[in-house]
């Protein structure tokens, strides 16, 4: 998610996520605000700390067919058909601290607590059954902790765009979709349908580790942004039948302009895609491909109003604009320099 702070200079308050010093040339240009973890605008001054409690809420959902078959012709399939709907919900209240080391360095923990809800509706229509096979699954607990280590790369002096370079290491704290115990569905002649959690994950199973790069252009009242990030999920053995598993990497991109309203009040639009590469699961039958590259987009918007020299209020959303992105997700946000 992306918001805009107010234009620095213009009060006594600190932008709402600062994270750096302003381009000596333009101190009063807004600020942007960048709420994904990883990315984020000019870097906390030295020796100032920012706590930053949150709260995200995140809907989606999806319509799945599955075909165990084969076709005779191009429209008969002969075999099993499974139709699945799935309607997930997940609320996650975290905290991550900032803190400023030296002129251009900023080093960020990040601690999630999580709550899942998944609701699976699903049906065999080809056997003509009226019964549908549902489950209701949640999970909660500690996520994924994450750790961040950000450079300011240069002053933009001059008018030019301000580069940071950001570091992001996301941990397995969190229990994972290979930690939980797993259930089978089964159609009413014995057929295997699909396997469901009995518990949902809270965190992704794995480690992971984002670097990416991100240009900030100040054209007052407005801020031009854009960032560009890799992530490397590391693979690992996941004991059982399934062997070594590879999460697909993900490359992704964010663009999009903040404007400063008053003094106090500004509001954001961008949008974001990440393109996941192929998952691969290594055990005694060999390398599987268990699905192809995906893509994940979302339309951005954020708004932001500072309450107090010291604190300031984010609320941003994010619309799913692809089929695999979440319908929508909701984050609040509330920094407070100490």
């Amino acid at each position: 998610m992306i918001t805009a702070t107010a234009p620095a200079g213009a009060q006594d308050a600190p932008p709402e996520q600062p994270v750096g010093e302003a381009p000596e040339e333009s101190p009063q240009a807004p600020q942007v605000v960048f709420s994904d973890r990883g990315v984020r605008g000019l870097l906390t001054p030295a020796g100032t700390t920012v706590i930053e409690p949150s709260f995200a809420y995140t809907h989606s959902s999806s319509t799945a067919v599955a075909i165990e078959g084969f076709t005779i012709l191009p429209a008969l399939v002969v075999g099993l058909i499974n139709v699945a709907q799935v309607q997930r919900d997940s609320y996650i209240a975290a905290v991550s601290a900032r803190h400023g080391i030296g002129g251009r360095w900023e080093a960020e923990i990040y601690l999630p607590y999580v709550y899942r809800d998944e609701a699976t509706r699903q049906r065999d229509i080809l056997d003509g059954s009226s019964a549908d096979f549902i489950s209701d699954t949640e999970g909660h607990g500690i996520g994924d902790v994450e750790a961040s280590l950000r450079y300011q790369i240069n002053s933009g002096a001059g008018g030019g765009p301000v580069f940071i370079a950001n570091l992001r290491a996301k941990s397995d704290t969190g229990e994972g979709p290979f930690d939980v115990e797993r259930g089978t569905i089964f159609s009413d002649d014995g057929v295997r349908l699909t396997d469901v959690f009995q518990e949902q994950p809270t965190g992704s199973g794995f480690w992971g580790v984002q670097p990416s790069v991100t240009a900030i252009y100040t054209t007052a009242p407005a801020v031009l942004y854009g960032s560009l990030s890799y992530f490397w999920n590391i693979e690992r053995d996941v004991g059982g039948e399934t062997g070594k598993v590879d999460p697909g990497d993900a490359v992704g991109l964010s663009m999009g302009i903040g404007f400063a309203i008053n003094q106090r009040t500004s509001f954001s639009l961008g949008y974001e895609h990440n393109t996941v590469f192929k998952t691969r699961v290594e055990n005694d039958n060999g390398l599987d491909a268990l699905f192809e590259r995906i893509q994940v987009g979302s339309f951005l918007l954020g708004v932001s109003m500072a309450t107090s020299s010291k604190r300031s209020w984010n609320l941003s959303l994010a619309v799913g604009a692809t089929d695999a992105a979440a319908d929508v997700q909701l984050t609040l946000r509330v920094p407070t320099n100490l």
